[in-house]
Order: structure tokens, then C-alpha cells, then sequence
């Protein structure tokens, strides 16, 4: 390999094909100086993967699906980009040596393999899945620790944290202040959400992202992820952390430190942004995320979260509190309970409290071993499959 090409951080993307990964791979187009995509892979979107392959030309692409990867047309592939299938394709990326950085953007528990084997490896790793550090945060951090890899947040929200606590110490931290945009049913009653529908859920007023993640915003289950998140990743106790209401998406979060200054950071909503500094830290260079024009700027609205019509949000705290395998059953049968919901089996408003039930009758751990997390986040996805459909209250 030529030095110019030694000067680039050699990236791997895992979930390429979703929302974080096309924003991903348009950061690296625009920075091909500092920037190398070495490994794209989808879970069955082999078409579009196929199509990334072509403009990035990597060393590798995966597809995690393997009954999709029989299908796969292997002749519209580069033949010097080599074809990997199921986890030992995902393995191989995040483990090679020439490898500097791993983006962990597919959804859901499913993102907790590649993660682990590319902190085991020492790997730099950009985390924009969240269900990774619900589930597993203690093991996830511990494992980070010990091998010397790097955990670098790529959620607006965690990002602007992690940016503002550059300016002190973190013992000097005395809370964090997650925004929310409030999804598409800010303001909303119950009464309001009883027969709402996925079309209505998947109308997010500010940002572009895939279905589960934007149902995730709607019931406010988002926020209380990002909550058990922020907790584990800056090891912050669960009553340092706070939510606030943020429609217009340009405050992504605040610290407050001991001596009463608050820093935020704000920026537009784009993804590229965090991504980006996820990438190059802690480098800032010019890239194609948009710019605040301070000259057309309007009125910022900050609000308290209506916990009454949207109780998921309680739900995060009350994981960060008791730790144990409750993040991995509350993220699990929330992802059983939102693909319920999008097919159309699930009222909106039984997201939270199958949610709920399914934590609160669950055999719990302290202090799980990853093979225990795994069977309970099994168990868990059982028990939503197994919900009955409940008679909603329709007075306000």
C-alpha cells in the first residue's frame, strides 16, 4: 500500500445500505484524502450494496442474510472486491489489521457482534447503533478498556455531549440535557394516538432515518435508549442525565458543568456532521454537512416531555437504574414490539406497554454475562410475539 493511501483511515461500514450508512459513505466521498470505505455490508440489500461497491470499490462487501446471499448476482460485483456472507463475512472486516475504523450503523441488537469483535481487535469504533450500548454498556465499555480501542458516539445527541464535555473534566460534569424533537405526535393526547397507524408514525417532522428509528422517536423509546446510552458511555448516574423537548432539531444536547456553564452543540439536523466527527477525531475539516445561516434563524422552543401520553421515556430510567439484563430486555422487546406495530399486529400505544411487562416479569440478572444477554433478549422478543392486542382507555 502507497503512503497516500497509508494516510487515510481506513473505515468499515456495517449496515452501509440504511440511513447512517449512506450519510457515512457520503462523508467519505467528500473527504477521499483522509478517507477510505475498505468494507460495506447489508443485511439483504444486496442490489444497493452492489451499487455502493461500484462507486467505493472495497475490499469487501457482506451480506448478513445468507438465504439472500444465495441469491445474490455475483457477476455485477468488481471481481477485486471479494463477497462475504453471515457473521464470519462481518468478522472478517472488523478484525483485519489494515482496518483503523468500524461504524456500527445497523439497527437493532444485531449490531452487538460486529461491535465487540472490533473492540476485541482494538479498533476504533463509531457506534450510531444505541441498542449496542443499551444492551450490553458495562461489558461493551469494560472490553473497551481493557483491549485499548476507542468507542466514539455518532447519535446527535451523545455526540454534541461527548464534544462539549472537550471543555472539562468529566468529574466536573453536573448533568447532561438530552433534546428531543418530540417526533410526529408532539402534543398529542392519548386520546389523539389510539388508532394512529405506521403511515402517521413514520412522518418525522425533522429528520430522515429508517422505520424502527423513527418509530422509536414517535413513542419517545428513542430518547429513553439514548438515556441507558449516555449513562454507560460517559458513566454518568441515571439522575445526571435529562430530557428536554427541542422541535427545531438544532440544540442536539447540553452539558452543564459544576461551576453552572452550560455548553451545547448546535448544527442543522444532518447526520453527516457527527458522523464526520466521529471520523476524522479530532480533526474538524470541512464536509458536506449544511451550515446554521444565522441570519434566518427563528425562535428555539424547549419543553418538558409529556411522560403521561408517552411513557417509554420512564422506562429508560428506570433500566439505568437497575442495570442487569434490563437493557437488553427493553431494547429487544421494543424492536419485537415496533416491527409488530409496523406490520400492522400492535395499537401504537401497546409499544410501551408490552415494553413494560415484558421488564417487569423477566428473570433478572445484576451482572449478566454476554451469552445471558443474549438468551434474555431472546426470551423477551418470545413474549412480545406471544401479546395480546389490549382495550386502550379513550378518555382523556
Amino acid at each position: 500500500m502507497n503512503d497516500q493511501l497509508a494516510e487515510r483511515r481506513r473505515v468499515v461500514v456495517l449496515g452501509s445500505t440504511g440511513s447512517i450508512g449512506q450519510s457515512c459513505l457520503d462523508v467519505i466521498a467528500h473527504l477521499p484524502d483522509r478517507l477510505q470505505a475498505v468494507g460495506l455490508s447489508a443485511h439483504s440489500r444486496w442490489r444497493d450494496l452492489f451499487d455502493q461497491a461500484r462507486r467505493h470499490q472495497p475490499r469487501w462487501v457482506a451480506v448478513t442474510d445468507p438465504k439472500v446471499a444465495d441469491q445474490v448476482d455475483r457477476r455485477q460485483l468488481d471481481p477485486a472486491t471479494e463477497f462475504l456472507i453471515g457473521e464470519d463475512g462481518i468478522a472478517k472486516m472488523v478484525t483485519d489489521p489494515d482496518v483503523d475504523v468500524v461504524v456500527t450503523a445497523i439497527v437493532g441488537s444485531a449490531g452487538l457482534r460486529g461491535t465487540w469483535l472490533a473492540l476485541e481487535s482494538g479498533k476504533t469504533v463509531a457506534v450510531a447503533n444505541k441498542e449496542t450500548l443499551v444492551m450490553a454498556g458495562p461489558l461493551v465499555m469494560a472490553l473497551a478498556d481493557q483491549r485499548g480501542a476507542t468507542v466514539l458516539p455518532v447519535d446527535s445527541e451523545h455526540s454534541a455531549i461527548f464534544q462539549a464535555m472537550r471543555s472539562g473534566h468529566r468529574h466536573e460534569v453536573e448533568r447532561v440535557v438530552l433534546t428531543a424533537s418530540g417526533g410526529p405526535f408532539r402534543g398529542k393526547s392519548k386520546k389523539n394516538l389510539v388508532h394512529v397507524g405506521p403511515e402517521e408514525a413514520l412522518r418525522h417532522p425533522t429528520w430522515r432515518m429508517g422505520p424502527k428509528i423513527t418509530v422509536d422517536s414517535a413513542t419517545l423509546m428513542n430518547k429513553a435508549l439514548e438515556v441507558v446510552e449516555a449513562r454507560w458511555l460517559f458513566g454518568l448516574e441515571p439522575e445526571q442525565i435529562e430530557v428536554v423537548i427541542h422541535p427545531e432539531s438544532v440544540v442536539h444536547s447540553f452539558v452543564e458543568f459544576k461551576d453552572g456553564s452550560v455548553l451545547a452543540q448546535l448544527s442543522p439536523p444532518d447526520m453527516r456532521l457527527p458522523i464526520q466527527y466521529a471520523l476524522t477525531y479530532p480533526e474538524r475539516l470541512p464536509g458536506p454537512a449544511r451550515r446554521i445561516d444565522w441570519r434566518q434563524l427563528g425562535t428555539w422552543h424547549f419543553e418538558e416531555p409529556d411522560h403521561e401520553t408517552f411513557p417509554a421515556l420512564q422506562l429508560g430510567y428506570e433500566v439505568a437504574r437497575h442495570g442487569g439484563t434490563c437493557g437488553a430486555v427493553l431494547n429487544a422487546a421494543n424492536e419485537a414490539a415496533v416491527s409488530r406495530f409496523l406490520a400492522g399486529e400492535l395499537p401504537f400505544l401497546d409499544i410501551p406497554r408490552v415494553c413494560r411487562a415484558v421488564l417487569e416479569n423477566h428473570h433478572y440478572s445484576p451482572r449478566p454475562t454476554l451469552r445471558e444477554l443474549i438468551e434474555v433478549d431472546r426470551r423477551a422478543r418470545r413474549e412480545v410475539a406471544r401479546w395480546q392486542t389490549t382495550l386502550i382507555e379513550t378518555t382523556t
